[in-house]
């Protein structure tokens, strides 16, 4: 159940990523402390797989959101002169 409701489809979008990461988070972890390769495999390979809907998420969100995608440019070039 969702504390608060959503009130627009940026606000959707952002909600879907927080859970996606959140479980990617999940998965990784439960693959670190699995004793089967097979299930480490498994839990790898589906955390990989919400990665790409994390990436679907911002995508869209990037289009529906101008400010995001202004910040997002300036947040990466920010990156790129501090690590260079």
């Amino acid at each position: 159940m969702l504390a608060q409701t959503p009130k627009n489809d940026k606000q959707i979008l952002r909600l879907g990523m927080i859970a996606e990461l959140d479980v990617i988070n999940l998965y990784e972890q439960l693959a670190e402390n699995a004793k089967n390769n097979s299930v480490k495999k498994v839990l790898l390979d589906i955390a990989k797989e919400e990665k790409t809907h994390v990436a679907e998420f911002e995508t869209l969100l990037l289009k529906l959101d101008k400010e995001q995608e202004q910040e997002t440019e300036a947040g990466r070039k920010e990156v790129e002169k501090l690590t260079e």
